[in-house]
């Protein structure tokens, strides 16, 4: 899986391209939002897992304009943040948040199959198989 991490500086985006990358994930990294558009024109991420308050504090316009980025699953992630307190993933139509302190191997790679397997139909991760389910295939596209 290709994945494309984007931090708001240089620092935070290396820790996370590192960080996935002991996971067994072929990563690249960004700054900000506009670096990540040009990165992802590069290596074709199959998800973007993006600092949490880069997401929240930033107006998504650039990746919803951009053709390759607008169909990229996106997957928060924080290092300060728990998931148990209150966030606007929702709102911004995040695919999942990952809390960085205790996240496990495979607790990442759940969260990562089940944002990219809509997309693909199928995508195969870590010894899991995930599939989109059949209920997907029959929304308008």
């Amino acid at each position: 899986m290709r994945v494309l991490c984007v931090g708001r500086h240089h620092f935070l985006g290396d820790h996370l391209a590192r960080f996935f990358e002991k996971f067994g994930l072929e990563t690249a990294y960004a700054v900000g939002l506009e670096g990540a558009i040009a990165v992802a024109r590069q290596v074709q991420p199959d998800v973007v897992i993006c600092d949490y308050d880069l997401l929240a504090t930033l107006p998504l316009d650039l990746w919803e304009q951009d053709a390759l980025l607008s169909r990229t699953p996106v997957v928060a992630v924080s290092m300060t943040r728990r998931p148990e307190e209150g966030h606007v993933l929702d709102v911004n139509g995040i695919g999942g948040f990952l809390y960085l302190p205790t996240l496990r191997r495979e607790d990442a790679l759940v969260v990562l199959g089940a944002a990219v397997a809509p997309r693909y139909g199928h995508y195969r991760l870590g010894g899991a198989d995930w599939r989109r389910p059949a209920a997907a295939d029959a929304l308008p596209r």
